[in-house]
């Protein structure tokens, strides 16, 4: 089982504490991590599927989990309607 790194529990407790504004978030992202928001975005959702991420935030990772899984839900029931 992969092991978090410092880098990846950074991200981690960022996002558990992050602004909730879109604009400062995204603006934290960038002084933080010097990454852009996509590829912070990408990164976490990476993050949120290894054990070590939901053993260490258990809370953080099943809520992103969710979020995730019912983001994918609307997609697809969008796409399906639109035939």
């Amino acid at each position: 089982m992969p092991e978090l790194t410092e880098s990846d529990a950074r991200l981690l407790e960022f996002e558990r504490t992050a602004p909730r504004s879109v604009g400062a978030k995204e603006e934290a992202i960038r002084a933080q991590f010097d990454i852009t928001p996509t590829r912070y975005y990408q990164r976490l959702n990476l993050l949120i599927d290894l054990d070590a991420a939901m053993a260490a935030y258990p809370t953080l990772t099943a809520r992103l989990r969710r979020i995730r899984d019912r983001r994918a839900e609307e997609k697809a029931r969008h796409s399906d309607s639109s035939y």
